[in-house]
């Protein structure tokens, strides 16, 4: 199943399939057309995970000077528990080194453990806590750094 699975970059023929993932995955979910732009933001890189041909998962980043900002990080419910997020998040972190990204950050609810684990395993710690960050039950977030270079 693994070796399966292909991490690529995303195109304007993924965005249907990236909205079902998203919509799969998020109580408020980006618009088909949200996605759209952000494949046109200079700014913003994204990748997909495929599996037999099928969209099952993505992530993105926005550089913004030498820090990567990590936007999502989405995998299918039917598709979890498969290292499906493993692989997008150790590309995405490849990608921002080879584009000389001092640091990334990301938000992830608090009671995500799951994603929290996962972010630790490729060297991000927690940095502070937004209080009642998420819109839908004013959950707080966790902010999570990982230093790629000292700088």
């Amino acid at each position: 199943m693994e070796n399966n699975i292909i991490i690529r970059p995303m195109t304007k023929d993924d965005v249907d399939a990236v909205y079902i993932v998203e919509e799969n995955c998020f109580v408020d979910p980006w618009s088909k057309e949200s996605i759209r732009k952000e494949l046109k933001n200079n700014l913003a890189r994204y990748l997909v995970a495929q599996l037999d041909n099928k969209i099952v998962g993505y992530v993105g980043v926005w550089f913004v000077v030498d820090e990567g900002h990590i936007t999502n990080v989405a995998v299918h419910s039917d598709y979890r528990g498969k290292k499906i997020g493993d692989k997008l998040v150790k590309e995405m972190v490849e990608l921002c080194k080879e584009n000389n990204i001092i640091a990334m950050t990301l938000e992830v609810r608090a009671s995500n453990i799951v994603a929290q684990n996962l972010y630790r395993k490729y060297g991000f710690k927690m940095g502070g806590i937004r209080k009642e960050y998420y819109s839908d039950n004013k959950e707080d977030a966790i902010i999570m750094w990982n230093q790629l270079k000292e700088v």
